[in-house]
């Protein structure tokens, strides 16, 4: 007798970074090859042309999950009014925001208030509250952030599960220096979020290192070993242009993601994995 197939959840993040992840976010989705996303309402192509194609991909069918990607570092802007510390009007860069969380030297108000507005501005956008929230850069993670995400998030979307970043324990290997990384942060976010009855997915992989020499196509099996049923992969497709450039290091890494997912190649690997997606009105 066949096993069932582990259902996954594979999220497409910076949903509204560029036009150039717009598109291939929509397309991916278009044709069932990623089920979730997450949005960065402070991002320069949040814009309603793009909220309404995306919305525009659940009319009739529910293809993908819409989350709310936090997004508390450099280079965008915060939305609430005097939000600090600051550089230039900017959220700190993330090594400045890491150091300046590990110290406690965050203002937990401003973060509760950022946070709060974020979620009031996804909500404004599409009519309902994300599915579910994580953060741009695991940003969600850091000490005091933590706090504040699990404070605001349970009131403003109580039914909104939240990504825990921890991989599945048979996973976790010590090459992967970012795993390792998120692991350790994880585990206070994820007993705190437990504690207050906050839903989390049940495992979280996708990480590697963003170098020229990746090659995608090798490494995403290592994401589905040990994934239990419901587990959560990050990914980060898109097409190269100049908002992209100027916004963010991670270009053409995004191109070879999407030209991974896109080909014939991608669900004969799900399936040679038992691994298949999940349909995105379930509950992870």
């Amino acid at each position: 007798m066949n096993k069932p197939l582990r259902r996954i959840w594979l999220c497409a993040d910076d949903y509204g970074m560029s036009h150039g992840v717009n598109a291939a976010i929509r397309e991916l989705i278009m044709r069932e090859r990623v089920n979730a996303t997450s949005v960065m309402v402070v991002a320069p192509h949040f814009d309603r042309a793009d909220v309404e194609s995306l919305q525009a991909l659940n009319d009739g069918q529910k293809r993908a999950a819409l989350g709310l990607h936090l997004t508390l570092t450099a280079p965008f802007r915060p939305l609430s009014i005097g939000f600090a510390p600051n550089h230039d009007g900017c959220f700190l860069p993330l090594k400045s925001m890491m150091r300046t969380a590990m110290a406690r030297r965050l203002h937990r108000d401003a973060l509760a208030a950022e946070i709060a507005v974020q979620l009031a501005a996804f909500l404004a956008a599409f009519g309902h509250p994300p599915e579910f929230i994580d953060g741009h850069q695991h940003v969600h993670l850091l000490p005091q952030v933590r706090d504040a995400f699990l404070e605001v998030v349970p009131k403003a979307a109580p039914h909104a599960w939240v990504r825990q970043c921890g991989r599945a324990r048979n996973a976790r290997g010590l090459r992967d220096r970012k795993g390792l990384t998120l692991d350790i942060l994880n585990v206070r976010f994820r007993n705190k979020a437990h504690r207050l009855g906050v839903a989390t997915n049940p495992a979280f992989a996708g990480t590697y290192d963003f170098n020229r020499k990746a090659d995608y196509t090798r490494i995403f099996p290592r994401f589905l070993a040990g994934l239990p049923d419901h587990g959560l992969i990050m990914c980060h497709p898109g097409f190269v242009d100049a908002e992209l450039t100027r916004l963010d290091p991670l270009t053409t890494l995004r191109e070879r993601e999407y030209a991974f997912f896109i080909s014939d190649d991608f669900p004969k690997l799900l399936e040679s994995h038992g691994a298949a997606l999940a349909r995105p009105g379930e509950v992870a």
